[in-house]
C-alpha cells in the first residue's frame, strides 16, 4: 500500500511537470470581448472594401493617443506617387529648423522665382510637381530627403526620385509635370479613365515606395513633434489641412467640418491618400489608404479611400476604451 501511494504521488507530480505551461496571455488582463468584436468588424470592413477593386488595397490606421494600429496589407509596398511630397516638405522644414533655409528664400519654378513658402503651399495643396521638384533640389536631392526620413526613424519608406524622373519611369501616356492635378481636376472623367491603366512593372518597382504602416509612421512622427520643431510642425500640418486635391477620397464621407491634414497621390491605376484626422473630442488618428494595379477607375479607388476613412473614424470614436501603448 505505501508503495502504491508513493507511485501515485510520483505520477501526479510527473503529470504536473509535463503539463503545458499557460500562455503569457493567461497572466495578463482578459481581452475585452466588445473591443475584439469592434476590431473584427473594422478589419472585415477593410477586407470588404478591398474586394471593390481588381487591384491591391493597403490600409493602416493608428490612434495617436494609444498607439493602437490596425492594418490590412499594412506591410505591402506601394508606389507613393505624390504622397512622397510630405517627406519633401518635412526635409525642407528641417532645414528651416536648422537655420539653413528661410521661407522667404526664392527658388525657380518654370523660370519664375517664388518663395519657399509659396512652393510648399503649391506642392502640398495643389500637388504641383514643378514646385515639388524645386524643393527637392533645394533639399539636396532625393537622397537627402530619404536620409531625413531614416533619421527620424521611419523605415520601409524610400525616396529615390524627384517627380519628373518618377513620371518618366512610370511611362505614363502623355504624362507631363503637373499630371496629378490634371488627373484630379483638369480632365473629364472619360478622358481620365481612357488612360487610367496601371503600369504593372512600375507598381512592383521598389523605388519610391512605402508600406501603409510606414506612411503612418511618417505622419505620426511629424504630428507628435518627433520630426520637427513645434512651429514647423504646426505650419506643415496647416498647409496639409488646406489640401485641395482628393475631395472624394479620405475626407469625402467624414462629418462636415472634420479636420484632416492629408496628401493625395495619383498615377494611372493608382490612388493614394494619407493624413491625420481629428475626432470631435480632440483625439487623433492617422490613416493611409493605398490602391494599386486597379483597372476599375478612379471613382472606385476614391470610394475605397472614403469608405475606409469613415469606418476608421467611427471605430476610433465609438469603440470601447483601449490600453495605452
Amino acid at each position: 500500500m505505501p508503495r502504491f501511494r508513493t507511485a501515485s504521488r510520483y505520477c501526479a507530480f510527473l503529470g504536473l511537470f509535463l503539463a503545458p505551461l499557460p500562455t503569457a496571455d493567461a497572466f495578463g488582463p482578459t481581452p475585452n470581448p466588445v473591443q475584439q468584436s469592434a476590431e473584427s468588424r473594422l478589419m472585415a470592413e477593410f477586407a470588404r472594401f478591398a474586394t471593390l477593386t481588381d487591384g491591391t488595397v493597403g490600409i493602416a490606421v493608428r490612434d495617436l493617443g494609444t498607439g493602437e494600429t490596425l492594418a490590412y496589407n499594412g506591410d505591402t509596398l506601394f508606389p507613393m506617387a505624390s504622397t512622397y511630397k510630405v517627406a519633401v516638405a518635412g526635409k525642407i522644414f528641417s532645414l528651416l529648423d536648422a537655420g539653413s533655409l528661410s521661407l522667404d528664400e526664392t527658388l525657380v519654378r518654370l523660370g519664375r522665382p517664388l518663395p519657399v513658402r509659396t512652393l510648399l503651399d503649391m506642392s502640398l495643396t495643389l500637388s504641383d510637381n514643378e514646385a515639388t521638384d524645386a524643393l527637392v533640389a533645394r533639399a539636396g536631392g532625393p537622397q537627402a530627403v530619404n536620409d531625413w526620413v531614416r533619421a527620424i526613424g521611419v523605415r520601409n519608406l524610400r525616396v529615390d526620385s524627384n517627380t519628373r524622373d518618377l513620371l518618366a519611369r512610370a511611362k505614363l501616356p502623355g504624362a507631363v509635370l503637373g499630371d496629378e492635378a490634371a488627373m484630379e481636376s483638369g480632365l473629364s472623367a472619360a478622358q481620365r479613365d481612357a488612360r487610367d491603366m496601371p503600369n504593372l512593372g512600375f507598381a512592383t518597382d521598389p523605388r519610391d515606395t512605402a508600406t501603409p504602416r510606414a506612411m503612418d509612421d511618417l505622419l505620426v512622427a511629424i504630428r507628435t513633434g518627433k520630426a520637427l520643431k513645434p512651429q514647423s510642425t504646426a505650419m506643415l500640418l496647416s498647409i496639409m489641412e488646406r489640401c485641395r486635391t482628393g475631395k472624394d477620397r479620405l475626407r469625402a464621407m467624414l462629418p462636415p467640418g472634420t479636420r484632416i491634414a492629408h496628401k493625395t497621390g495619383t498615377l494611372n491605376g493608382l490612388g493614394n491618400d494619407a493624413g491625420i484626422v481629428t475626432l470631435p473630442d480632440g483625439r487623433l488618428f492617422a490613416i493611409t489608404v493605398f490602391v494599386m494595379k486597379d483597372y476599375k477607375g478612379h471613382q472606385m479607388r476614391d470610394r475605397i479611400m472614403a469608405e475606409a476613412a469613415r469606418a476608421a473614424y467611427d471605430y476610433f470614436l465609438f469603440a470601447p476604451d483601449r490600453h495605452t501603448a
